[in-house]
């Protein structure tokens, strides 16, 4: 009965331009509905006379002549309505990878290992991240980050569209901020070539930007965790995204600067805390991970992500780049069921040479590493536990499995919907654990770092 409701959830989804959680808030009030059903999740008879109800009520928009208005989600179509919604900014998905997958974790350690290469400057160290997702990275640098420098200020400006990454990001700061107590804390929304420099490039944009500073009182983490989350009410009226009709790419309805310090440490953070109109980029270390998609041109990678970060560090400052990589068993899964396919067409060499001719004379200041693949290159797993990888895998592990695979290759989910339909997927996703005893795969890094002397 599952596997029934799920293709007709998928077919209805890709003929109404929607995303799966959209869908399952809208016939029962449960955004994780369809996430729940392909791990194996058990359905009520009560809940599928809902859905089906759902589906028979409300056609698709456009048939029949039918206009029907159904609320976009916050990631909504990525190339006009004609397109279903971005599959790598599926929300189920993206945490279903983060909580089965060792990425986040191996990143934190590659990460962690330039900081015996920064060389900070008063009055703080400075760190960007070019895309905090759950804000497990940062987390776990940030703990590095003490560890090496217990006593020195901080000045940490993180990057995100996402409300909800912004929420999970901010649950776990009340701990490091009562480790770290002398650090300014910012996050932002703003593009690329603004969020350095907290500042909007245009003049309509920087008319409407929101500037909010959160002054922590008290000196224990429960105390810091409270006033945290008083911040919801203004993250869901600020934080909003839509879609820009020319690129088909999200981007904030507004400009937002949330600034987040220790009151007992206003003083001494004088000088580190940014103000408004008036804030330098010049960081010591720059985090992009994943920060653009495989499939994106060379041309969008270079000029719209790397070069404005490299235009962002102070000298001796290091930016520290990783994408994904393939030539992995997930890859092996993806290619089974879509023979031929592989997103992963630009490497690391052809990035660096594309964002140094971006940055022309600008780039004579820095300094491009490609490295080694033996040095570059890096491996994160599945978790699985031995008893897992057998003769008989169990469906939760396949689903755990598939979903890593298509997630990290960013499949479109109008061809994902096709072959779940078809039911091949499964059994491709356990030759391919059966071969190599799990799930695991590669990323690549690049760093690019500014001469020391030089501003």
């Amino acid at each position: 009965m599952s596997e029934a409701l799920l293709r007709d959830i998928a077919e209805y989804c890709r003929g109404a331009g929607i995303a799966e959680s959209t869908f399952g808030r809208l016939a029962v009030n449960d955004g994780k509905l369809v996430g729940r059903l392909r791990l194996g999740g058990r359905v009520t008879t009560d809940t599928v006379e809902r859905v089906r109800a759902y589906i028979a009520r409300e056609p698709h928009p456009g048939v029949n002549g039918v206009p029907v208005a159904i609320p976009a989600p916050l990631w909504a179509p990525s190339m006009g309505a004609a397109h279903n919604f971005r599959f790598y900014d599926n929300r189920q998905k993206y945490l279903l990878f983060v909580t089965t997958c060792s990425e986040k974790q191996v990143i934190a350690q590659r990460v962690g290992l330039e900081l015996a290469n920064i060389h900070p400057r008063p009055p703080a160290l400075r760190v960007f991240d070019a895309g905090m997702g759950d804000g497990t990275v940062l987390a776990r640098t940030m703990r590095a980050m003490h560890t090496r420098f217990p006593t020195m200020p901080f000045y940490i400006v993180g990057k995100e569209l996402s409300v909800e990454d912004v929420r999970l990001v901010l649950e776990k700061m009340p701990d490091r901020l009562f480790e770290h107590p002398a650090m300014v804390l910012v996050i932002t929304n703003m593009l690329y070539s603004e969020a350095p420099w907290l500042k909007p490039n245009s003049v309509t944009s920087a008319t409407s930007l929101v500037w909010h500073e959160l002054s922590l009182t008290g000196n224990t983490a429960h105390e810091f965790e409270a006033q945290i989350s008083d911040l919801r009410p203004f993250l869901a009226e600020h934080w909003g995204a839509r879609i820009s009709p020319g690129t088909g790419n999200p981007v904030y309805e507004k400009p937002v600067v949330l600034v987040i310090y220790r009151d007992d440490h206003k003083f001494l953070l004088d000088q580190v805390r940014p103000r408004r109109g008036f804030t330098n980029a010049e960081y010591d270390l720059v985090i992009a991970s994943q920060p653009y998609r495989a499939r994106a041109p060379i041309e969008f990678k270079a000029k719209r992500v790397v070069a404005p970060l490299a235009r962002s560090l102070a000298p001796g400052g290091r930016l520290i780049a990783i994408h994904s990589h393939g030539h992995d068993p997930g890859l092996e899964v993806i290619q089974k069921v879509w023979p031929g396919e592989n997103p992963f067409t630009t490497d690391r060499h052809a990035l660096l040479r594309a964002t140094k001719a971006e940055l022309g004379n600008a780039g004579r200041e820095l300094n491009f590493g490609a490295y080694a693949d033996a040095r570059s290159l890096f491996r994160y797993d599945m978790h699985t536990l031995p008893s897992e990888i057998s003769e008989t895998i169990g469906t939760s592990t396949l689903f755990a499995a598939w979903n890593a695979a298509v997630y990290v290759a960013q499949v479109e989910d109008e061809r994902l919907s096709e072959a779940i339909s078809s039911g091949a997927y499964l059994e491709a996703t356990r030759e391919v654990l059966r071969v190599h005893g799990g799930l695991w795969f590669w990323d690549e890094s690049y760093v690019i770092s500014r001469k020391r002397g030089l501003g």
